[in-house]
């Protein structure tokens, strides 16, 4: 059953004026972004692996910074979980078909992972989600939401790099997806509510928030509102010229919902999904939302890309994925092609033993 909930609740005239009022925003935003057209049709017209270095390679983003092209990932000679041998791995190209490492970086006993771009202030800045390990893989009782700690690394230019640098105002959140809108940039961060300790384990679930973050300079961040006040995850957004905001939000393991609000982001409209979305990216594609991610489907899981339209997933692709995969990152190259990139684990090397890797796809509307 797909929910929507509106918050904070209100007496029952007002509750329903608002619910009409951001409905009609949701209305807004994604019907009129196609312009009444049938959705079009997109061809995936190759996907390749363009990294594998015999560790685990996962967690993707892309972008593009004064005429070239970035796509970064963690990899970690351990595997998935968490351990302080993780790295961040940027890689840059011109054309999009060859590409070179630019930067490499880690953070001692802690442990580096889902990195994201964001161009702010005329610099490209890399930002990661930490673990903290000590000398050892903490268990997963040991580990601690608590202990999570926001870094960046930055550049002006593509080639000379700084950082990675600890951000102010991330310790106890584990950070994700970025933005910018009117001179400040956002980030997600996923906390415990007032950073309780030692939770009931039923309980886990409903105390974690997604927070969104502002910053005026990309290092110094605090809290500037709620994407999700309980069953928060790694959530994916996007600002509208008028500064209203879109959200795709992963809630634990089994749904995903759209998150919409206007500032100053006090009151919020959240729609069920129907689906679950795995390391969920929001990305825009001639004026059309594109949702991507991981999605069960039967005993597997794969990548999966879909047009979202009136909160309404409509999926046109499965990309060559399975078992441990997803978290796309997007570039638009022109009106008619783009580029997603993402990780999967469904090849084997010529052992036979399951590699985990990380593929371009090429798509085209037709």
């Amino acid at each position: 059953m797909r929910k929507t909930s509106v918050y904070p609740k209100k007496n029952p005239l007002h509750h329903l004026l608002l619910s009409s009022f951001l409905t009609a925003i949701l209305i807004c935003l994604t019907v009129t972004n196609v312009s009444g057209e049938a959705l079009p049709k997109v061809r995936v017209v190759s996907v390749r692996r363009v990294f594998h270095n015999g560790e685990h390679n996962a967690f993707t983003d892309m972008c593009r910074f004064q005429g070239r092209y970035y796509l970064a990932f963690r990899s970690c000679p351990d595997g998935h979980s968490v351990f302080s041998t993780a790295s961040i791995i940027v890689l840059s190209s011109s054309d999009t078909k060859t590409w070179e490492q630019v930067y490499r970086f880690s953070v001692e006993k802690r442990d580096t992972r889902d990195p994201h771009f964001l161009v702010f202030n005329n610099k490209l800045f890399v930002y990661t989600g930490t673990w903290y390990c000590g000398g050892t893989s903490p268990s997963p009782e040991e580990r601690d939401l608590n202990r999570h700690l926001g870094y960046a690394v930055r550049t002006e230019n593509g080639r000379d790099w700084q950082g990675p640098e600890m951000l102010e105002g991330t310790y106890g959140h584990y950070i994700w997806r970025a933005a910018t809108y009117g001179g400040k940039a956002y980030l997600c961060g996923r906390r415990k509510n007032e950073f309780v300790e030692n939770p009931p384990q039923d309980e886990y679930r409903k105390i974690i928030e997604s927070a969104m973050l502002e910053s005026n300079d990309g290092l110094i961040w605090k809290k500037a509102a709620l994407f999700q006040e309980e069953n928060g995850d790694e959530t994916a957004f996007l600002f509208e010229p008028d500064g209203s905001i879109v959200a795709v939000g992963r809630r634990g393991g089994n749904n995903a919902e759209l998150c919409m609000s206007k500032p100053p982001y006090s009151t919020w409209q959240r729609t069920d999904l129907g689906r679950y979305i795995g390391g969920p990216l929001l990305a825009t594609w001639q004026g059309r939302y594109l949702v991507g991610g991981r999605k069960h489907a039967g005993d597997n899981s794969v990548t999966s890309l879909c047009w979202l339209v009136n909160g309404t997933l409509h999926e046109f692709a499965e990309l060559p994925s399975d078992g441990d995969n997803s978290y796309p990152g997007f570039i638009e190259l022109s009106k008619t092609k783009a580029l997603v990139s993402y990780y999967s684990s469904h090849e084997k090397d010529s052992q036979g033993n399951i590699i985990t890797a990380i593929y371009l796809a090429e798509l085209e509307i037709e």
